[in-house]
């Protein structure tokens, strides 16, 4: 029982500070290109959807994945107050699917992991705004009644009020960490037994089988996708920051985590519901594991390309920093000299949208494969 504090609260800690440490960097770097107009008028989020993920709440013996209860209810006052739809996790995926136009000002609030503080605590106050979210269920944590996680009795509970359910993995694995004593066709038969094994259960317990995967600690890398893939699920969720669009990846959808002291704070609450996404394809490097940390070029195309500010445009890589981006045509990219230093990057594309000011921003991950070792078949 006692591992589940291991397993996601310190473990859960590296992930959370790293992310922290890019959201830092859009709110220096990044955000003053828009906040220089919105001194001057509030503007419009308009057509665009902000995933948002939480963890605990109203717990502080765990203060980076928590999300103190008052601060929960005014990010729920301010939804309100601002005029900011709620919508259904579903909902947003069809609209992607069919290409529906998504509402304005509008969020999807999801949770991961399924801790008891989500039934004490954030239903009741959802409750109180009738705004749907979606919990993503740690199936091995719920299945061998690990601390602090909800029971099946609460899960059944919520459900049938309406609550949505979905898939957090089986065992909670870095599935996109590829073990150096595994070569590809083991890896690829370690990932989908995990997920299969909780798909599942879910079905099992839930009556159906779920929907969605959130990638556990959202770590991903092209094989975790594709094995996704082909267990059947209609969309998979990572915990980039960015906002959601129609042109949006189902396979790679992000999330703005809100957590911690400084991220769980109002100002950062509602500066994230005004980033909108940017567009882009043909993503130099790929998602496909890095076997080498030098990558020469990071770069991309993207889409409407003249919807941007001109000088705007820049990239973002973990430990290397922001550069301005050099155009060609709708190609964007910065060439490098130096080797990556950290196991987990993330590269970030951002521009300044022309008519309103608004920061566009697409991030994606990169994790560096481990030197192998000498793999033998069984």
């Amino acid at each position: 029982m006692g591992n589940c504090f291991i397993d996601m609260g310190k473990v859960n800690d590296f992930t959370t500070t790293y992310t922290a440490k890019l959201i830092l960097f859009v709110m220096i770097f990044l955000l003053p290109n828009t906040l220089l107009a919105e001194e001057k008028k509030q503007v419009d989020p308009g057509p665009g959807v902000t995933l948002l993920i939480y963890h605990r709440f109203g717990d502080d013996r765990y203060p980076t994945t928590n999300v103190p209860t008052t601060r929960f209810k005014e990010q729920m006052a301010y939804l309100k107050d601002n005029d900011f739809q709620v919508i259904p996790l579903g909902q947003l995926v069809r609209s992607i699917k069919k290409q529906i136009p998504l509402p304005d000002k509008a969020v999807v609030i999801t949770v991961d992991d399924g801790y008891k503080s989500v039934y004490d605590v954030a239903w009741p106050i959802l409750k109180s705004y009738g705004y749907p979210f979606t919990v993503f269920v740690y199936v091995k944590a719920t299945d061998k009644n690990y601390n602090d996680i909800m029971s099946w009795e609460d899960i059944m509970e919520m459900k049938a009020a309406g609550v949505d359910f979905q898939d957090h993995s089986y065992s909670h694995h870095r599935l996109g960490d590829w073990p150096k004593n595994m070569d590809e066709a083991q890896y690829r038969s370690w990932i989908h037994e995990d997920l299969s094994r909780g798909s599942r259960i879910l079905k099992e317990r839930l009556g159906r089988k779920p929907d969605f995967l959130a990638i556990p600690y959202g770590e991903y890398n092209s094989i975790v996708l594709e094995e996704a893939v082909s267990i059947g699920y209609e969309a998979v969720f990572s915990q980039d920051p960015g906002s959601v669009s129609i042109d949006s990846d189902l396979m790679l959808i992000p999330r703005e985590p809100i957590l911690g002291n400084e991220w769980s704070g109002i100002e950062h609450f509602s500066k994230v519901l005004h980033r909108v996404d940017m567009p882009i394809y043909d993503l130099e490097p790929s998602l496909a594991a890095l076997s080498h940390p030098l990558v020469t070029r990071f770069g991309c195309r993207v889409k409407d390309m003249d919807s941007y500010v001109s000088g705007t445009l820049g990239i973002y890589v973990s430990g290397l920093g922001w550069k301005p981006a050099v155009v060609d045509g709708n190609h964007v990219y910065i060439d490098n000299d130096k080797p990556l230093e950290r196991h987990f990057s993330r590269v970030t594309v951002s521009g300044r949208l022309k008519d309103s000011g608004r920061l566009a921003m697409r991030t994606w991950m990169l994790i560096q494969r481990p030197e192998k070792e000498d793999v033998k078949a069984n």
